[in-house]
């Protein structure tokens, strides 16, 4: 499990291509792989790796080794990593850790696209897009997770298929959002709970409701809602 919360930004070193697997080496910040040890669990843009082989001193290592199947490299943004490449990243959390963010699982549930960037005074928001069936877990003042970043929701348009997050200059000090250009793909991670919720009040409307529904929805698509704002009062707001 990983709390959301970047702890630096890796540079990818080399990839090597085998039938089906790419692996990658990643060179770390310095004191970031302090006791990493072989089979650990790192966040490499919000994908959940596993450390297959660690370059360095013993004590603090300065690079590791992930594979990656092409299944992951063709769901996510890691196909498209090259030499030199700049990732966010985060070990997997201990217990007891303070969650500063939200539990995140490490699994892709879609890619965003990011459509438009505004840069208020120290604010950096970015409008990230994406397919219309995933837009109903995404709420204003919820939860988010974007390249490994847990991230509150400023403003959510379900009907146009975009969110915002705004970023502080910490957020992108820490992380490579400053670098991201107009039309650059993002690993999303759905928050797990919205998920359950929104997908729980569905099956319930249908159920109870049966024919009825597309005549329920049609009537919320008239007001700009959807059934999915139904879930909005059950789920916890982020603080």
């Amino acid at each position: 499990m990983f709390t959301g919360i970047v702890q630096g930004i890796a540079t990818v070193d080399t990839l090597t291509d085998r039938p089906g697997l790419r692996s990658f080496r990643l060179r770390f910040p310095p004191g970031f792989a302090a006791g990493l040890e072989i089979g650990a669990s790192v966040s490499c843009d919000g994908v959940c790796l596993t450390v297959t082989a660690l370059h360095g001193p013993t004590d603090e290592p300065s690079a590791a080794d992930f594979d990656v199947m092409q299944q992951s490299l063709g769901l996510t943004t890691l196909g498209g990593l090259a030499q030199g490449s700049r990732i966010n990243v985060e070990r997997a959390a201990k217990d007891g850790a303070e969650i500063g963010g939200h539990p995140l699982s490490g699994h892709i549930d879609v890619t965003g696209t990011l459509v438009a960037i505004r840069q208020p005074e120290n604010n950096h928001v970015l409008r990230i897009g994406l397919p219309p069936r995933w837009m109903r877990y995404v709420f204003a003042k919820g939860y988010i997770a974007v390249n490994g970043a847990s991230l509150t929701v400023a403003e959510a348009d379900r009907q146009a298929g975009w969110f915002e997050v705004w970023l502080i200059p910490e957020t992108l000090r820490m992380t490579t959002f400053g670098e991201k250009a107009i039309g650059d793909t993002l690993n999303i991670e759905i928050e797990r709970s919205t998920q359950v919720f929104v997908d729980t009040v569905r099956d319930a409307l249908d159920e109870r409701l049966g024919p009825l529904l597309p005549a329920l929805e049609a009537l919320l698509r008239e007001r700009g809602l959807s059934t999915d704002e139904l879930a909005r009062p059950l789920l916890p707001e982020k603080r």
